[in-house]
């Protein structure tokens, strides 16, 4: 039996994959039945150029681009690209074509097939998925697992601490988002990661990002994520930390460091809840409840202008400062105590009590380093003592701890006291706090300290400056 082009026509019409064809120049002019079927338009509305309007825009150029280059060079082409379908779905396709050829090896015409590989594509996009969730689980897992010896921190009983653990207890139920204030070292993470403990997202990612560790030029990229190919060196697509922390908490620390651009995206995250990765243009939604921290004075970075006001109202939604040490001297030998116990069973060895002269020297210190540094002088002390704990003076910073003395013995009652010594000091310093003549260098203690207690004691640095 001899097959009519009627016959092939009809095997065309039928087959279940879109066929196609065109002249040597590439300007379509045959679409089988099948093709116009799905693409739910006309022969008319596709023929010539016209195919190109049903391409996925983000496709479009990269298709066309291969399709003129096997005109010119008569290589068959093999691209992926998405085709918009009668329902304005658009659905990946696999696009082969074969040239015809005559005896003398010139190209007659183009033939062309094109498959649906929406299902092949989808399952590569949940196995891309799964490995993210996984990369997620593990990232996450590693950061709770270093993390676990941190809680031991948040012991004492003074009414500071109380204070503090009676904000925790209201805010932790709630979805709000919580601005924590405080000195290094005075455990601002510690809270953030009670707060999300004790909240109903306990069971997902607590995630935490250190703004002023990462460069400036990287942290949007850290926090957002990027697609392939965004900038040198992104050799693939990279979740950000708002993605890995999907239903939990994410805790920004130091976020007054900031640049301006990512300080924007922040505040959208903030208020729509949806961001993109850098280089893409997919908004992408997210669950998070956001909990930041910062030991700046952010009224002073907006004065600046290095911080950006509607960003700071949006953070303090639910604000929280974690008192200096020196603010909860009472709780110190409970810190001590513990902190003794715990490091002693780590190393093997016994330490049966603490030296009355070592609590007093603690209690005398001001502990510019907060816990944190509280908790290295007694590993040190640890380390080197036997049956009980004692500290050589000398590895505090005796210049801090003579100048504030005064000031710690008396408590309140000394306030007095430590007005005098910090505005002579002023006075000396013609009002300048820091640099090696200034009043914080003079007393001993860090700049920080001293502006905290130049703040709450009111004093009015600036009528010295004439001095």
């Amino acid at each position: 039996m001899k097959w009519q082009d009627s016959d092939y026509r009809l095997v065309f019409d039928t087959a279940p994959v879109l066929i196609f064809s065109a002249p040597p120049d590439g300007y379509i002019d045959y679409f089988n039945n099948r093709c116009l079927d799905l693409l739910g338009v006309t022969i008319e509305a596709l023929e010539g150029w016209g195919w190109m309007n049903f391409v996925h825009p983000d496709d479009r150029e990269e298709h066309v681009r291969r399709w003129r280059a096997s005109m010119a060079s008569g290589e068959p082409p093999v691209s992926q690209a998405r085709f918009r379908h009668a329902n304005g779905e658009y659905r990946w396709m696999l696009v082969h074509t074969e040239p015809l050829r005559d005896p003398s090896g010139t190209i007659v015409r183009w033939f062309g097939s094109a498959f649906d590989i929406e299902e092949l594509k989808r399952a590569e996009r949940e196995r891309e998925d799964l490995k993210e969730r996984l990369q997620k689980e593990n990232i996450v897992l590693r950061d709770e697992i270093s993390q676990t010896s941190m809680f031991e921190e948040i012991i004492g009983s003074s009414a500071a601490l109380r204070r503090v653990l009676a904000l925790v207890a209201k805010v932790a139920g709630t979805d709000l988002t919580a601005l924590i204030t405080g000195e290094t070292g005075t455990g601002k993470e510690l809270i953030a990661r009670v707060i999300h403990k004790r909240s109903p997202r306990a069971s997902r990612p607590f995630v935490c990002v250190s703004c002023g560790a990462i460069p400036p030029a990287l942290i949007t990229s850290e926090l957002f994520g990027h697609e392939k190919g965004a900038f040198t060196g992104a050799v693939q697509r990279r979740l950000g930390r708002f993605e890995l922390a999907e239903g939990g908490t994410i805790f920004l620390d130091e976020v007054g460091e900031l640049p301006p651009e990512t300080q924007i995206a922040l505040l959208r995250v903030l208020q729509e809840r949806t961001f993109e990765r850098v280089g893409g243009s997919k908004s992408i939604s997210v669950d998070v409840r956001v909990i930041a921290a910062t030991n700046r004075d952010l009224g002073k970075a907006i004065a600046e202008g290095s911080f950006r006001r509607d960003l700071y109202y949006r953070l303090t939604v639910f604000p929280i400062h974690m008192p200096p040490l020196r603010d909860r001297v009472e709780d110190i030998p409970l810190l001590v105590e513990y902190m003794t116990q715990r490091y002693a069973a780590k190393v093997g060895k016994r330490i049966a009590n603490v030296s009355r002269r070592t609590i007093d020297l603690f209690t005398a210190y001001d502990w510019p380093g907060n816990v944190r540094e509280l908790q290295n002088v007694i590993q040190r002390a640890v380390v080197l003592c036997e049956g009980t704990l004692a500290v050589d003076e000398a590895w505090l910073q005796k210049k801090a701890a003579r100048a504030m003395t005064g000031m710690r013995v008396l408590g309140r009652p000394g306030i007095d006291v430590e007005t005098d010594l910090i505005t002579r000091a002023l006075a000396e310093s013609r009002g300048r706090v820091a640099g090696p003549d200034g009043a914080a260098a003079k007393l001993g203690i860090p700049r920080s300290t001293l502006e905290s207690k130049i703040r709450s004691l009111r004093i009015d640095k600036h009528r010295f400056k004439g001095a």
